[in-house]
């Protein structure tokens, strides 16, 4: 109800951005029934929600820009002790390209975005859990010995809302640091 609200009050949209994520630590083994479904549905029903709310007008308007956060881990590489979250990232990565081939014709793209470790808030979290050397620990596993920034996703966004990508749909795009090299 909440998103259909947001989509009458806002109307027809070009872009639509959805940035959910949450990360579960964990193995199969740490991974309850409710953890599962919590993941899922913060990290792929709110993206699938959002899709079918708003993509109605984008059809009518004959064109839109659909883009969704994913991530490296899932899609590109599996990671240790994200079990659940690789899963729900994967997920993404085929609803994008469902949606991008469902649509294609009908003036709609449909992208993913696949970060590897970006310092965000969420991020820093977790390395404040791990100690005192814990953003250091997550620095030192980068090939380029940096963390990626939120302004380095948010250019690579733009440019998939933007015309310059008019010729690019479905497809999952790898923005990690050389992490899945």
């Amino acid at each position: 109800a909440a998103v259909e609200a947001i989509a009458r009050e806002a109307g027809t949209v070009d872009i639509l951005l959805n940035a959910a994520g949450f990360v579960h630590h964990g193995t199969v083994l740490d991974c309850s029934d409710s953890d599962w479904d919590f993941s899922f549905d913060l990290n792929v029903k709110s993206m699938h929600r959002t899709i079918r709310t708003f993509l109605p007008a984008m059809l009518e308007a004959g064109r839109g820009s659909i883009i969704n956060i994913s991530s490296a881990a899932g899609v590109y590489k599996a990671a240790p002790n994200r079990y659940v979250y690789g899963a729900t990232k994967a997920a993404v990565a085929a609803l994008t390209r469902a949606v991008a081939a469902d649509f294609i014709t009908r003036g709609i793209r449909c992208n993913a975005i696949c970060p590897g470790t970006i310092e965000t808030p969420s991020m820093l979290g977790r390395a404040a859990a791990a100690g005192p050397q814990g953003r250091e620990m997550f620095v030192s596993r980068q090939p380029m010995g940096r963390l990626g920034t939120a302004e380095e996703i948010a250019a690579l966004a733009v440019y998939l809302a933007s015309d310059e990508s008019a010729f690019t749909t479905g497809v999952a795009h790898i923005i990690d640091g050389g992490w899945t090299l």
